[in-house]
């Protein structure tokens, strides 16, 4: 495989990287569709943007995260709403490449706009990018190099407008996770892979999250800031975390599920199974307090503002 040696910057901006912990929202699609009735077709939350009344409804989302964070003295990572503003399924809900370029310099505009009134704690806005193909179930159709050539449209615009990282969420395959990297290189990003996982807690396309940190690291001279884990329940992926391997301390950040449900079994749901709130924030204080470097911790699917509140309180006590 290529190599593609490089550094990405200076990263001492990233307060993720200390020792503070950092809450992330939730799962901001589940939270818009079955909380208040917002129909995102492909599961695309990017549309909210073109709506002003849609958009109020998403302030209103950020907002309570806001507030948690605050009232709880943690920094903050706001990811843009900006998952599948992407080429392939912009096309898919009628948006062109002058109307997804629109789209996401507005959805880093937003987020900007609401963390203006920041206090003391950090809020770091994030330009989110996702997978080509489907989070769940695409292994990647595409080679490190087309892959970066793919993510580098999208991720040329949210650098421009001035995200201070880019977040690549539910990858499934290391070949788009290296692609990704080379294009936020590209750009002067900083960039942090999360990588979704089975219930086995291996990515859908095969490897341990220790194999695919190591081959991403490998092939990008460990460009990526740090990495995460998401869109899975942390039952999936804890006995994967062994706090001695040296790939497995690259994982700084968890994006959990709530629900305990498999790839194959969410995608087939017709209803949102929100778990325990209190039990979730319970699981990721724990991981926490493992030993491990995890630090940036919040929500995927299913997960609202009620789970990351719980989040914050098992971490007080």
């Amino acid at each position: 495989m290529t190599a593609w040696g490089f550094s990405v910057g200076s990263m001492s901006g990233l307060p993720q990287l200390g020792e503070g912990v950092l809450l992330t929202d939730g799962g901001v699609e589940t939270d818009l569709i079955f909380r208040r009735g917002v129909p995102l077709p492909e599961f695309a939350s990017f549309v909210v943007h073109d709506d002003p009344d849609l958009e109020r409804l998403a302030t209103d989302y950020f907002d309570e995260y806001l507030r948690i964070a605050a009232d709880a003295g943690l920094g903050l990572v706001l990811e843009t709403l900006t998952w599948r503003a992407s080429r392939d399924w912009g096309a898919k809900v009628g948006y062109d490449a002058e109307g997804l370029a629109r789209v996401n310099r507005r959805a880093v505009e937003f987020l900007h706009g609401l963390c203006a009134s920041r206090g003391e704690a950090p809020v770091v806005v994030s330009g989110c990018v996702g997978p080509r193909d489907d989070a769940y179930a695409g292994l990647g159709s595409m080679g490190p190099d087309e892959a970066a050539e793919f993510h580098a449209e999208q991720i040329a615009v949210l650098a421009d407008a001035g995200v201070d990282q880019v977040t690549a969420l539910t990858l499934t395959n290391t070949d788009e996770a290296i692609g990704v990297v080379v294009a936020a290189r590209d750009y002067g990003a900083p960039v942090v892979v999360s990588f979704t996982v089975e219930t086995d807690g291996r990515l859908p396309s095969g490897p341990t999250l220790a194999e695919a940190v190591r081959t991403v690291d490998d092939a990008t001279s460990g460009a990526p800031a740090y990495y995460m884990i998401n869109c899975a329940h942390p039952d999936h992926f804890a006995g994967s975390l062994d706090a001695e391997d040296g790939a497995i301390q690259r994982i700084r950040g968890v994006r959990a599920n709530a629900s305990r449900r498999s790839h194959a079994e969410l995608d087939d749901s017709t209803d949102l199974d929100d778990g325990d709130p209190d039990e979730f924030g319970q699981l990721l204080a724990d991981l926490h307090r493992a030993g491990s470097n995890l630090n940036v911790l919040g929500g995927c699917c299913g997960t609202d503002a009620r789970h990351i509140a719980a989040v914050a309180h098992a971490l007080r006590h």
